[in-house]
């Protein structure tokens, strides 16, 4: 292995990696993997390490088309909506060979309601969760819900078994899995995880022998290995943007192989809008105008970011709505000399960026750049960088006035991208005490905006999405957050593979990532 690889994967990683049988496969991507239990997952790596050692009801396929997977048939409505029957498979076991049943899913939507970190995705919807017998599942939900095909995609939602997590009930089980998936999990820490295909699977065998998964934040190491084999398969979140685009170019001229999934990652500014400066609407809404998001994207990724003028991603929208302004830096100027601002009175914006996400530190030297250039005498941007996993600590403290982030919905829906930002379950006026928009680190909400948002679970179809649309535009005119970029999810493979694979919801599909034979290689 080369040089820099061996340096950053250490003397026990090495070993594992040199005892690999050729079928196996080194899939490469950024981060650390914190804790693999499905109620404490937010990360993208954590998710995508999920898909391959669980299972979902359903998934969503790249067309949109909801698949059953865990589920036998697609779910049952009845009384007005409000009744959700899901018929469940019987030939699915455990990797403890436990049975999989609908105790076994009644007891992991249980566990995720009482402890998970994100149940807010689910929210007050589901009154009660019963077996009436032992395959079939029944949601009675508060109201009619029609995001919740959506939601049972969610790797969230990941069952796991009763008898292994028996004793962790009520708290995380960060260093072990034991779900139904196509893999097992047979070693674990924070940077590496190796997994064995599960000969019980009830679906689909791998198409490798199995997988040794490297997490690692040293872009140049990662880039390396790839060019020289060590790797496999890497992910794009994994490189700096000048490799990524070195990646593309050696994809065209034919030296890797290059996919991309649906794009529904955003990356977006918070602004803290319950303090000084950026409590005032004026203030915010005069840094919307502000950004250049075009140049940001030229000078960041060379195009291959797209400019973001919505929370949500165009693939959900059904349309062609962005109510975020575009670059105006008169209007800015005009609108931060009413807050009484420029002529010798400079807004000092203390501006946060992840110091371990090398595109958040390019966006930040963007924008002040382009703000020195355009607006010297209004806009002072104080630029400092904090470790990622220290910015999700403190964000709902309020630590950050203004703080680079970014988010992919855990299911392919506009919700999944709206009420993790603005969703409030107390607040007076536009300030929220309790709920998403606390946790987001903004604080902001509008009145009426909770009803809307639950206003758009109640509708179907068409009117759905314009009543989405909607609150996005109410999101807007609020300004606390600024959308700025849309990243599309990529992976690079070496050619003695198949061209690699995304499924629906951005992930890549690990289980159907193989080697292609002698033949197909010409060999």
């Amino acid at each position: 292995m080369a040089a820099s690889l061996l340096l950053v994967l250490g003397s026990s990683q090495l070993a594992c990696q040199q005892q690999r049988s050729s079928d196996r496969l080194t899939v490469a991507s950024a981060g650390r993997i914190v804790s693999l239990d499905p109620a404490q997952a937010s990360t993208t790596g954590t998710l995508q390490l999920l898909s391959a050692l669980g299972d979902t009801l359903y998934r969503r396929s790249k067309n949109g088309t909801l698949t059953p997977q865990l589920a036998a048939a697609q779910p049952q409505l009845s009384d007005g909506g409000r009744t959700v029957e899901i018929p469940l498979r019987r030939d699915v076991l455990f990797h403890d060979g436990s049975r999989f049943d609908a105790d076994a899913m009644a007891f992991s939507l249980r566990r995720f309601l009482r402890i998970g970190t994100q149940s807010y995705v689910v929210g007050d919807r589901i009154e009660s969760i019963e077996t009436p017998t032992p395959f079939l599942l029944r949601l009675r939900l508060s109201r009619p819900s029609s995001s919740l095909e959506s939601l049972l995609t969610s790797p969230y939602l990941t069952p796991v078994s009763p008898t292994a997590y028996a004793d962790h009930r009520d708290r995380f089980l960060n260093d072990r899995f034991i779900g139904t998936g196509p893999y097992k999990l047979t070693r674990f820490n924070a940077t590496q995880q190796r997994l064995t295909p599960f000969p019980e699977y009830w679906g689909e065998t791998p198409s490798n022998g199995g997988l040794d998964l490297v997490n690692l934040s040293n872009s140049t190491a990662l880039f390396g290995a790839l060019r020289s084999g060590e790797v496999d398969v890497l992910l794009s979140d994994s490189i700096d943007e000048d490799q990524r685009l070195a990646l593309d170019r050696r994809a065209k001229q034919g030296l890797l192989l290059e996919s991309s999934g649906p794009a529904l990652t955003i990356g977006y500014v918070t602004l803290l809008s319950n303090a000084p400066p950026l409590h005032n609407q004026l203030v915010r809404r005069a840094l919307a105008h502000s950004l250049d998001r075009d140049l940001i994207s030229r000078r960041v990724s060379h195009g291959q970011r797209q400019p973001l003028r919505s929370l949500i991603p165009p693939a959900l929208r059904g349309g062609a709505s962005e109510p975020w302004p575009t670059y105006a830096p008169a209007t800015a100027r005009r609108l931060l000399q009413q807050a009484g601002y420029c002529q010798g009175k400079p807004l000092n914006v203390p501006f946060t960026y992840r110091s371990n996400v090398p595109s958040d530190r390019l966006m930040a030297l963007t924008w002040q750049a382009q703000l020195r250039r355009d607006l010297q005498d209004c806009i002072k941007l104080n630029l400092e960088g904090v470790e990622s996993t220290t910015v999700y600590r403190q964000l709902g403290e309020g630590a950050f006035k203004a703080v680079m982030l970014d988010w992919g919905g855990t299911y392919p829906d506009p919700e999944a991208f709206l009420v993790p930002l603005l969703s409030c379950n107390r607040s007076q006026g536009s300030l929220c005490e309790a709920g998403e928009a606390v946790s987001s680190g903004s604080f902001w909400t509008r009145p009426g905006l909770e009803l809307a948002l639950r206003r758009s679970d109640s509708l179907l179809g068409q009117q759905r999405l314009q009543q989405l649309a909607r609150v996005d535009a109410i999101a807007a005119q609020g300004a606390a957050y600024l959308p700025v970029w849309l990243v599309t999810p990529k992976a690079w493979a070496q050619t003695d593979l198949d061209r690699p694979r995304f499924d629906g919801s951005g992930l890549l599909q690990l289980s159907q990532l193989k080697k292609r034979s002698a033949q197909a290689r010409g060999l």
